[in-house]
């Protein structure tokens, strides 16, 4: 295996409030240089949840996504608060998003989301036995609430209506952890 490029500078191109575009000069094993941008973060930890009110359901939420400019479906989803960690995260955007609560919450591990040019990670948390309870969060309007057989995943899938790949991937992850368990 080849090692990693050598960083040989790194410049900030753009900032806001959530990203910075750097250029990064890297030069390979074999002498090449190149110039590669990524889109860094500002240091925000976020969890995807797996909710399954039963064995045999999942809890997915309709949302706005701007980056599509669509309503989208995915699963329930947030950014942790620095004095959290990431089940706690879990736990309060499931109460503050779909209006339950975890007694079983699982960590399943960690995704990236096209790390060739984001810096971006975040944990999936499987959410189980799940009771009522409310807390206000931040989203700017409800979210759709819908619970699905886990065996239509497939088929939304294959129909495009679920195309969220970090959904994908959670569900997928979720579903290794339920098959393991037996």
């Amino acid at each position: 295996m080849r090692t990693c490029p050598t960083i040989l500078k790194t410049e900030l191109l753009a900032e806001s409030g959530y990203f910075q575009i750097e250029a990064l000069h890297l030069q390979f094993s074999n002498g090449q240089q190149r110039v590669y941008e990524r889109l860094r973060g500002t240091g925000y930890r976020s969890v995807m949840l797996v909710a399954m009110p039963d064995p045999e359901h999942v809890l997915l939420v309709r949302e706005y996504a701007v980056g599509v400019e669509a309503k989208v479906l995915g699963l329930p989803k947030g950014g942790a608060e620095p004095d959290e960690d990431y089940l706690q995260a879990a736990q309060r955007e499931l109460i503050e998003e779909v209006g339950l609560r975890a007694e079983r919450l699982t960590e399943l591990g960690e995704l990236t989301l096209a790390p060739g040019h984001l810096c971006h990670r975040y944990r999936v948390v499987l959410a189980e036995q799940l009771s009522p309870c409310y807390l206000p969060g931040d989203e700017p309007e409800p979210l759709d609430l819908i619970r699905l057989p886990l065996a239509q995943i497939p088929e939304l899938v294959a129909r495009g209506e679920l195309h969220e790949a970090r959904a994908i991937a959670a569900l997928f992850m979720a579903l290794g952890a339920l098959a393991r368990r037996g």
